[in-house]
């Protein structure tokens, strides 16, 4: 037992960075987020005319459509007050990829949360608790020393960074638009920018928190 325990101490160290970053996608995938980022000083104001009040709705029935199960008809029967679609189908074709990114990651997750923390009541009760706390410790500094890495590249050229990213999930350039298209007008890439610092700090914190904090002995 003391072996599978090992195995599995170490199996947690694996477990919890990517149980982290889901924590921040998801809550990056939220009304909260874009409510928040919009009013933020300095974010750019929609040269084409979006309000605030224009962005916060449609960017809310974007996020919307990723989380929930519903076709692109979703997003392809919304339009401007004047009749024309919102979103033009470069644009639908390319949220219509972006859901089937999404919605594995929500579903692997959720998955991720839900075995670690059953693994974290095994350990509780199992006379294990010691090597998930350790593995729960190690898990944290690697999410920080991989925030780091990661951190280092944005810095240096976020543009390279948001390309590659881009360029690992979706094909050819059916990411890329013009300014005026609605995609960009809701989320230009100061959004995006802010959105990866967020959750890269969330990260981090998340990491050091439990890998200085976490009791070793069980009460």
């Amino acid at each position: 037992m003391k072996t599978l325990h090992k195995i599995l101490s170490w199996l947690v160290t694996l477990l919890l960075p990517v149980a982290l970053t889901f924590l921040g996608v998801r809550l990056l995938l939220t009304h909260a987020f874009p409510a928040i980022e919009y009013r933020l000083p300095g974010f750019p104001v929609d040269e084409y005319g979006f309000t605030l009040q224009d962005r916060l709705h449609w960017s809310q029935l974007s996020i919307d459509y990723l989380v929930n199960n519903a076709d692109i008809s979703f997003l392809g029967d919304l339009t401007f007050p004047d009749g024309t679609p919102l979103f033009n189908a470069r644009e639908l074709s390319h949220m219509h990829d972006v859901k089937n990114v999404v919605q594995p990651v929500l579903w692997i997750g959720y998955g991720v949360w839900f075995f670690t923390l059953a693994l974290g009541l095994w350990a509780r009760f199992g006379g294990w608790w010691e090597k998930f706390v350790k593995g729960i410790q190690r898990g944290g500094w690697v999410m920080v020393g991989l925030v780091a890495v990661i951190g280092i590249f944005a810095g240096i050229s976020f543009w390279q960074f948001f390309t590659v990213f881009h360029e690992l999930f979706f094909s050819g350039n059916s990411w890329l638009f013009l300014y005026s298209d609605t995609l960009i007008r809701l989320f230009p890439m100061q959004f995006w920018q802010d959105a990866f610092l967020f959750a890269g700090l969330l990260d981090v914190v998340c990491g050091l928190v439990l890998g200085l904090s976490l009791p070793l002995k069980r009460k």
